[in-house]
């Protein structure tokens, strides 16, 4: 992407900006985002930083770099034309709009990460722009200073979760708010509010999909759709995360029969949060499901998940094993990767964490990384999948590289579950897959070189 003139911004965007920028910007230039004589009802301010951003100025140089929060700022105004947008840093953006529906910071946050999906045009260049958000929403009068520290503690939250984060910050307080949303979340589990979306894997070797993974959403009757962060967490403290779970599992062995009916046997993966794995009557009531309905299920869990009570995760993990559920390691690399742990997991799969996926063909380290790991889970008789693929190129070098499985959106976004029938049948996935090398014949010829 050409550089954007300074003195060119359009969509609301700040024209006071100079190429290099104070990361911290002043309190009453902030304030000037928000539009004080609105009469709608709720008020929004949306922080965008750039995740990768020490990456990118190590590929970029400083100079390129220190500029490529004005591009970060032009794709946002494309995407929001309707918001006022503010640079407050090297890496950091504001975004401030209003109006009459809470929904509407949830459609502007959904719209953002649609947008940083697609690759920006560096200098000839394709990069990936990995950005975190962090967002607040008031629906009174309260001051603007906070509904910033709102946003702000949203964005610390977010690069902890690695999940866009929303705080609602009317009402007496944030932490009211939560208390309702996680009462509401008691109530969703029975009155079927929750709803499963599945992402495919494919593998590359066979060419089809052999696994999906389940993904659960929420759509709220006044709230509209709340994002998993926001209700995961809670779930999680109010052990609420049991019933969720359970619901997941008999919804995900339910869909399973429909793709049975239709043609399909599919493996279906779900997340298992890292409190259940230690809670002895959870893992009773989830075998019995298994085994008593016979689904073939996966369970994904995470490194640091285990690494709370490691006896008894990998007690418990060995008895899901046992009964046939096909254990994935899911986010490999994002955390404190241990081998100590890895060895005595009964994995078959591992999932590296698309950190890595993502800058595969533009970065000199990130295939080494890749690499060392597929032939870590390979020596250790796990296959591998690779998230967060995006490109033809990064499929064919996973390919080269010996990657068994790749998920993202190349292949598909997550989708409900008569979308995921029409996908299989429609099997466009097949001809991608087939011609997997074409593309990459060169590079891949240099690589196994060494």
């Amino acid at each position: 992407m050409r550089e954007v003139p300074h003195a060119q911004f359009e969509h609301g965007i700040s024209r006071a900006v100079a190429p290099t920028i104070d990361p911290v910007a002043s309190a009453t230039s902030r304030n000037s985002v928000f539009s004080h004589g609105s009469q709608l009802g709720w008020r929004f301010l949306v922080l965008v930083e750039i995740a990768n951003f020490a990456l990118l100025r190590r590929h970029l140089g400083r100079l390129r770099a220190d500029t490529l929060i004005v591009d970060v700022a032009a794709r946002i105004g494309i995407a929001l034309p309707d918001a006022r947008v503010m640079i407050a840093g090297r890496e950091v953006t504001e975004i401030a709009f209003e109006s009459d529906a809470r929904l509407a910071l949830d459609v502007a946050v959904a719209a953002l990460e649609v947008a940083f999906e697609r690759p920006f045009d560096i200098d000839g260049e394709s990069h990936v722009v990995h950005v975190r958000l962090g967002a607040a929403a008031a629906g009174d009068h309260r001051d603007d200073v906070h509904l910033i520290e709102e946003a702000e503690r949203a964005l610390v939250e977010s690069r902890t979760e690695r999940v866009a984060v929303a705080r609602d910050v009317s009402g007496d307080t944030a932490v009211i708010d939560q208390i309702e949303l996680a009462r509401d979340l008691t109530l969703a589990i029975e009155r079927e509010e929750l709803f499963l979306q599945y992402q495919p894997k494919v593998h590359l070797r066979r060419q089809q999909i052999t696994s999906v993974e389940a993904l659960v959403r929420w759509n709220h009757p006044t709230r509209g759709l709340v994002l998993p962060n926001d209700f995961i967490p809670l779930a999680e403290e109010s052990r609420d995360i049991v019933a969720l779970t359970l619901w997941t599992i008999r919804r995900s062995i339910q869909d399973q029969k429909t793709l049975a009916d239709k043609g399909h046997d599919l493996r279906i993966f779900i997340n298992i949060a890292g409190v259940l794995l230690a809670d002895k009557r959870f893992v009773r009531r989830a075998c019995a499901l298994v085994e008593s309905s016979g689904a073939r299920l996966g369970f994904e869990i995470t490194e640091t998940s285990v690494i709370r009570d490691p006896e008894g995760a990998i007690a418990n993990l060995k008895v899901f094993a046992d009964i046939g559920i096909v254990i994935a390691i899911d986010d490999y690399g994002a955390g404190l990767s241990s081998l100590a742990y890895l060895k005595q997991l009964p994995a078959r799969e591992l999932k590296i964490d698309k950190l890595f996926v993502t800058q595969l063909t533009s970065s000199n380290r990130d295939p080494l990384i890749v690499r060392s790991t597929i032939d870590l889970a390979h020596a250790l008789e796990m296959e591998v999948v690779a998230e967060g693929v995006e490109t033809q190129a990064a499929m064919a070098l996973l390919s080269v590289m010996g990657c068994d499985m790749i998920q993202g959106f190349l292949i598909s976004r997550p989708i409900n579950l008569d979308a995921l029938i029409h996908f299989l049948e429609d099997g466009k996935y097949q001809a991608m897959a087939a011609d997997i090398r074409a593309p990459f014949n060169r590079l891949a010829t240099v690589w196994k070189r060494g």
